[in-house]
């Protein structure tokens, strides 16, 4: 399931929250970890990037 974000650069920016494997809260924003040292800062704080992407995992009714 792909969750939107802004970016840091304020562009529209899509997470597969499936693949993510770590979130930590930075300067600029939050940053999302995927694996093989890929990463993306979004502007969201950290609480709303958890909601986001735990939604977005939960089994739909």
């Amino acid at each position: 399931m792909l969750v939107m974000f802004v970016g840091t650069d304020r562009t529209e920016t899509a997470v597969n929250a499936s693949q993510v494997t770590f979130v930590s809260s930075v300067n600029d924003g939050t940053r999302i970890r995927f694996g093989e040292g890929r990463s993306v800062t979004v502007t969201e704080p950290i609480a709303e990037v958890l909601e986001s992407l735990n939604r977005s995992l939960r089994p739909h009714d």
